[in-house]
């Protein structure tokens, strides 16, 4: 009688009825790696996470985001408060942040321009930098006034309705915004949104005549931005500053003074850290 044959390791590897093949293949180190960043993405753009709502999100099992959670918290990328449940960023990944904005310099030396333009205009001052087709908010000095613009440091906004970024942009060949922006949405946040690659074409020329953009109730109703570009050593616009604030405040009058006060900044920003105008 013939042996029985025993089962291979490739049949143990074989998914079982019901499942997919790889869920129960172990995940790879680049898989791993890839979950844990989306995970410390989530993490970082809310205000505390609980584990469930982290798992719904991700798609992932609770019990596979609680070990990449574990694990991103030994490093110190997380932290866990017992006592309510959420996971928040942790202090490492601060001073990773932080990092970033020493090599940039752009950090510490804005911060006596923001000030300045906050203090001489009463509104919110910004910076701002381009990554891959959004405005990211890295530095902000808040007004004192009871009604004032608040963003987030490390908050995404939308490149076409923004004062930094259609600041930003104007200083790029419009073949390089085509290139970026044809195959993308333009979102339509409020009527005057340039929600059309035409219209904001047509922004960006008046823009780059004028010297700074006008984030005109675009992305917030009852919301207005002052921008103006900082440039590198390479005449690249790496970044903008800007004033927010009520549009109540904010009137066409207010920002025909403060167009210049803002290219002022941001000119000062670019000399003071070795760079120049394209």
């Amino acid at each position: 009688m013939p042996a029985k044959p025993q089962p291979s390791k490739q049949d143990h590897l074989r998914a079982k009825p019901g499942r997919k093949a790889s869920e129960n293949a172990a995940p790879s180190s680049v898989q791993v790696l890839d979950r844990s960043l989306k995970l410390l993405d989530l993490v970082a753009s809310g205000e505390g996470a609980a584990l469930t709502d982290l798992a719904d999100q991700t798609g992932m099992a609770p019990s596979t985001v609680h070990r990449l959670l574990t694990s991103l918290g030994a490093h110190g990328m997380v932290a866990h408060d017992t006592e309510t449940g959420a996971w928040t960023i942790g202090l490492k990944a601060f001073e990773i942040g932080n990092a970033f904005l020493r090599f940039r310099k752009l950090g510490t030396i804005s911060r006596p321009f923001l000030k300045q333009l906050m203090e001489s205009s009463g509104e919110t001052a910004n910076i701002g930098i381009e990554d891959g087709g959004d405005v990211v908010f890295i530095s902000q000095v808040e007004s004192h006034a009871p009604m004032r613009a608040f963003f987030r440091p490390g908050r995404r906004g939308p490149i076409h309705a923004s004062g930094i970024g259609k600041a930003i942009l104007s200083t790029w060949d419009n073949t390089d915004i085509e290139r970026l922006l044809s195959f993308r949405p333009l979102p339509r946040f409020t009527e005057k949104t340039r929600d059309t690659l035409p219209r904001l074409l047509a922004d960006l020329e008046t823009i780059r005549a004028r010297g700074w953009s006008i984030d005109d109730e675009e992305h917030t109703l009852g919301m207005r931005c002052l921008a103006a570009p900082i440039f590198n050593e390479y005449g690249e616009a790496i970044a903008g500053i800007s004033v927010s604030g009520p549009a109540v405040r904010l009137a066409d009058e207010t920002l025909a003074v403060l167009g210049p006060v803002v290219k002022a900044a941001a000119d000062g920003v670019t000399r003071a850290m070795g760079g120049r105008a394209a």
